[in-house]
């Protein structure tokens, strides 16, 4: 990014390669706190005239922010009565302005990124400068805000008056590429993040509509962006790297991918990528489509810019399409459920998968299993909470996961477990429907080991059947968990019944006959390793309010005691 500042309606990113005030009266002093309150000023011009009035005092809007920062500037270091301003007439109006104009900062998401790491030693300064510029803006308020109202603060709220998020970066050049994705060179590639969380973040979009399509049309070729407004966050998604390269203008979804996807080391970003995404492209397309580059045996992903895209999902969901057609090529299956190794008290241990689409209640049974063994588990590990994989080594059927964190549904989620793990967590719109939050799962070496398989049931919500039900005939089986039915609960765009292929829009419903070849083998092997295939009966699409999910729990607790 070259600029000092950029700044819209919503997004505040500050470029401390160029500027990063130290002082109280330097931060007023600087371009980008005058063009904050400049754009404040034109804020609440429709939405408090009193307020709208006094700020401009009857001169041009230029002229009232030089003046409204040259008195705040002497009421850092002067007391109101050694300073004659007509702003000060009227300090009620002063400190309201103040405090609401606060507020208008705070309601921005807050960035900082840096280029400045000179050494692994000093991996962590972008860290410290940036909880320094979060310090200044607390104190420069706090200041004005006690030389207004005349008295010292008694109770003082630590806020985050900064930033959000910190970001360390550097430039990357993919040699192993050609140059037909030469806008990579001019990317800045991630590589340190700080989160200040719980974060809490109101994107503008709160479901996913719409398919991933394939298209002939390279993304990289005549891609019109400016390279100096995108991040690169290169993911290790599974066993794989995949550049996600986003705008700015949607740098909650690229720093949210922190609490999602492991970082790569530059070191390991260096080396060939197995997918590229380009989140925010403009071209003016509004798709979501990926590319087959088979020339360097690559997959492409991009989604246009638009407001909807802000949901994370358009992200995620992308990236994990990506990772799902390039493992189906591998002869690895793609898995669209949550897989968890529960071992009990009694020293027994089994390896779960629930699979189904959004909605299906794969999470909300996992968390009804934690609340009703225990006092029998001793230890519950989660592999992968939405994709994974399986494959097959030595004639035996493993697991493995994609992501280190889940992205789930709020009231999905038992009321207390939010509050649980709030202090590492990343909240989407938590006051509206289909509310999200992204939390730390699992450690990404769990998530790439090897699992061993016990039970893969198919997640059943619209079926009045109760528990579990095993299903020896493989035929029967595979029919259930390709036909990929469920009850719509609202998390896309769909409503009542629907049946999406294997339950996975994301790569295996895009390349069916691919994954069909995959699903026979696998299915053939489960059952010679004597693995318990078959259904899970939730309930969520036909009778939410039931508590017979919680016989589904208990189903699954006795068959890891069997």
């Amino acid at each position: 990014m070259k600029e000092k500042f950029y700044l819209t309606d919503d997004i505040a990113i500050i470029n401390f390669d160029m500027a990063c005030p130290d002082t109280k009266s330097g931060l007023i002093r600087t371009d980008e706190f005058q063009l904050l309150i400049r754009r404040y000023i034109e804020y609440i011009k429709e939405r408090d005239e009193d307020l709208y009035k006094w700020a401009k005092a009857g001169n041009t809007i230029d002229k009232a922010v030089e003046e409204l920062c040259s008195v705040s500037r002497m009421a850092l270091v002067f007391a109101l009565d050694e300073i004659d301003n007509p702003y000060l007439d009227d300090t009620d109006m002063f400190l309201d302005f103040v405090e609401r104009f606060f507020d208008f900062w705070k309601d921005h998401q807050r960035y900082s990124i840096t280029t400045n790491r000179r050494s692994n030693l000093e991996s962590t300064a972008f860290v410290v400068q940036d909880s320094s510029f979060n310090n200044l803006v607390r104190e420069t308020f706090r200041t004005l805000e006690q030389t207004l109202k005349g008295t010292k603060n008694q109770i003082f709220r630590q806020q985050t008056a900064g930033t959000n998020a910190a970001v360390a970066c550097y430039k990357h050049i993919p040699e192993s590429l050609s140059e037909r994705y030469s806008v990579l060179k001019n990317i800045m590639f991630i590589d340190s993040i700080m989160l200040r969380t719980p974060m809490i973040l109101h994107p503008k979009s709160n479901k996913r509509e719409g398919l991933f399509e394939e298209t002939g049309k390279n993304p990289a070729y005549g891609f019109s962006g400016d390279p100096n407004e995108y991040f690169c966050y290169p993911a290790k998604v599974g066993s794989l790297l995949i550049y996600i390269c986003f705008h700015r203008d949607y740098m909650a979804n690229g720093i949210s991918c922190a609490n999602l996807f492991e970082l790569a080391t530059a070191e390991e970003a260096a080396a060939k990528p197995d997918g590229i995404v380009f989140f925010g492209n403009p071209d003016g397309e509004g798709k979501c489509t990926f590319y087959h580059d088979r020339d360097e045996d690559l997959w492409v992903g991009s989604v246009s810019s638009g407001q909807k895209i802000e949901y994370f999902g358009y992200m995620k969901k992308m990236v994990l399409t990506i990772h799902n057609l390039i493992m189906m090529e591998k002869g690895w299956l793609p898995i669209h459920g949550a897989f968890i190794n529960i071992t009990l008290k009694n020293g027994k241990k089994k390896g779960i998968c629930l699979m189904g689409d959004s909605g299906a209640g794969k999470s909300e049974t996992i968390e009804a299993l934690k609340s009703i063994g225990n006092e029998k588990i001793r230890k519950l590990e989660i592999v992968f909470d939405d994709m994974g994989t399986f494959h097959i080594e030595d004639g035996v059927p493993y697991a493995q996961g994609t992501e280190t964190g889940a992205f789930v549904r709020l009231d999905d989620l038992d009321p207390g477990t939010p509050y649980r793990d709030m202090n590492r967590s990343i909240f989407f719109n938590p006051d509206q429907a289909n509310a999200r939050v992204i939390t730390p799962a699992a450690p990404y070496p769990i998530v790439v080991k090897n699992h061993k398989i016990d039970l893969f049931a198919y997640a059943n919500n619209y079926d009045k059947g109760l528990g579990i039900r095993k299903i020896d005939d493989m035929e029967e089986a595979k029919e259930i968990f390709k036909r990929g039915r469920r009850m719509a609960k609202g998390t896309t765009q769909e409503t009542g019944i629907s049946e999406t292929y294997f339950a996975n829009p994301f790569g295996p419903m895009q390349q069916k006959e691919m994954c069909d070849c995959v699903i026979d083998e696998m299915f053939d092997c489960l059952a010679e390793n004597g693995a318990f295939v078959g259904e899970v009966f939730t309930h969520l699409g036909i009778d939410p309010e039931s508590d017979n999910i919680i016989k589904a729990a208990e189903a699954l607790l006795e068959f890891c005691e069997s």
